[in-house]
């Protein structure tokens, strides 16, 4: 992020109530960092408690704020009782991120038994999001301010091959989320889908061979969060992410063998089994050309 864009970012967020899930690891911790270093009261909401403390001793060890909420984001029941918890303890909230979530790398044809697999996916990446938000939004409507944000993927725009379950949950919630958009409007709440790429983060380390393909950084999956905090956009995409979605929109076929080339120099996960999954030539070539795309 350049010194303009973090200026911005720091009179935006500063004295800010910033509620994050999945903030214990990964990219949602990256991102409460980096608010509560901005002057933010971060509010953290992932399963682990033990985890969520050790993120609270660090941000105030700085002298940030923070205040945790453990919470199983899969059970409705356990978000209802958080979010009266949370809305007890703040006055309100100025942003919602939506970080959590569950991805499962397994082709259509290896899952025809494992329908659970998008039962899953859907229960926390798609109902888990949409019940939060149902408890946050009167709130945010009532003093016709807020923003909410939601991690998609660039798999949404690019269809990618092997993530059907978690592809299809993300662009669920991005379908909510363009109807919402309209609806809150006149409320001046801001509505933001950001499409992730590939991040380094605990959640792609069972797949072997991502430690070989290009993939940001959770500090710079951090950066483009913070540039949504900043615009407020309807979208915020890396530059392969909008080229796919342009793609798919003009020229269908061609993204389609695009990702079936992916889908068949890129093999199913070993990860079960402990195997490495080293690249050659080839797949290192195709991934440059292709960073931050899920294989």
């Amino acid at each position: 992020m350049n010194k303009k864009l973090e200026q911005l970012f720091q009179r935006k967020v500063h004295g800010k109530v910033v509620l994050i899930t999945g903030a214990s690891s990964g990219i949602g911790l990256t991102v409460a960092h980096k608010l509560a270093d901005a002057g933010a009261h971060v509010l953290l909401v992932a399963r682990t408690e033990e985890a969520l403390a050790e993120a609270k001793f660090d941000i105030e060890a700085k002298g940030g704020k923070a205040t945790i909420f453990p919470c199983d984001l899969n059970d409705m029941y356990a978000i209802d009782d958080v979010s009266k918890k949370i809305l007890s303890t703040v006055d309100h909230i100025d942003i919602l991120i939506n970080n959590a979530g569950r991805s499962i790398r397994r082709a259509v044809h290896e899952s025809t038994d494992r329908f659970h697999d998008f039962e899953r996916t859907m229960q926390l990446n798609y109902f888990g999001s949409v019940r939060l938000i149902l408890n946050i939004l009167p709130q945010m409507m009532e003093r016709k301010a807020g923003q909410i944000i939601n991690i998609s993927s660039i798999g949404v725009l690019a269809n990618a091959t092997r993530f059907s379950a978690y592809v299809a949950s993300k662009a669920a919630l991005d379908a909510f989320s363009r109807c919402l958009s309209a609806e809150v409007h006149s409320h001046k709440i801001a509505i933001t889908s950001v499409y992730m790429p590939l991040v380094r983060t605990p959640m792609i380390a069972p797949t072997k061979m991502y430690k070989y393909v290009p993939a940001l950084t959770p500090e710079q999956a951090a950066d483009l969060i913070a540039l949504a905090v900043v615009k407020r956009p309807k979208k915020i995409a890396t530059g392969l992410g909008r080229l796919a979605s342009i793609t798919y929109s003009i020229a269908p076929d061609i993204n389609n063998k695009l990702m079936s080339i992916g889908y068949n120099l890129f093999p199913s996960s070993t990860a079960s089994i402990g195997q490495q999954e080293k690249l050659n030539i080839i797949q290192k070539a195709y991934a440059r050309l292709f960073p931050g795309e899920h294989w």
